[in-house]
């Protein structure tokens, strides 16, 4: 997608985080290799950085937008990895397959399973004994303010705090080896980012059909951001091992 160009992956981590959260999801799999299967993968961002590191590794990624699948094969075929990557588009929801995976990965998401613990129930079932999910989840930072709410077209009982979104994850019977939060410093790349990459296009392509609503999208999503949910809305993305 236009808005995630140049940014590591589609949430707001750095470089630096993203190698970070990969190595400790990766660093029970013996050897180079591993199965890894990415739910809600867009561009495959996660899973070609894994391949890319891990050269016997292989990975699968489901996705409902198969522009974005498209642009994930593509990148693949550049990185040299098309062979160990395969590309399923639909509901991951629906997604089955014959072999169970090292490391299962939901990322911003989880709302595709109707929430975090649904995501979690549908990870585990793909799951290898002794494998581990990354799963990505919103938290609020402090209590949500109608602004913040009205941005993000959410509801105050659509995320926890991050205490509470941890205590989710343990009563539901996951273990957290490794967690990161995102900083502030993420977001705001992350959101310049995406409202920058759709105003650049629309300045470079004023003739086109689509442009007065692109500029439209980016300048409410700014103000959103800006005047809304910002320090607000957290993310936290977490390395979890089944507890029971």
């Amino acid at each position: 997608m236009i808005t995630h160009e140049g940014h590591p992956v589609a949430a707001p981590l750095a470089d630096a985080s993203v190698d970070a959260v990969l190595g400790a999801a990766l660093a029970h799999v013996g050897g180079d290799g591993g199965r890894l299967l990415d739910l809600g993968c867009g561009e495959a961002a996660w899973p070609l950085r894994a391949l890319a590191a891990r050269p016997s590794a292989r990975a699968v990624g489901v996705d409902v937008n198969g522009e974005a699948l498209a642009a994930a094969a593509r990148a693949a075929e550049r990185a040299g990895v098309a062979g160990r990557l395969a590309l399923h588009e639909g509901t991951v929801a629906d997604y089955t397959a014959d072999e169970p995976f090292d490391a299962v990965l939901c990322v911003g998401s989880t709302h595709a399973f109707g929430g975090l613990l649904a995501a979690l129930t549908a990870a585990r079932a793909h799951l290898a004994p002794g494998g581990c999910v990354v799963v990505g989840e919103g938290f609020w930072e402090r209590p949500p303010t109608p602004a913040a709410l009205a941005a993000l077209d959410a509801a105050a009982e659509d995320y926890a705090d991050l205490g509470n979104t941890v205590e989710l994850v343990l009563t539901d019977g996951w273990a957290p080896v490794f967690g990161h939060t995102s900083s502030l410093a993420e977001w705001d790349d992350y959101e310049w980012r995406w409202t920058g990459n759709l105003t650049r296009w629309v300045l470079d392509h004023a003739d086109h059909p689509g442009a007065a609503e692109a500029l439209e999208t980016a300048t409410a999503h700014r103000a959103g951001w800006l005047g809304g949910y910002r320090g607000v809305l957290g993310f936290v993305t977490l390395v979890l091992r089944a507890a029971r």
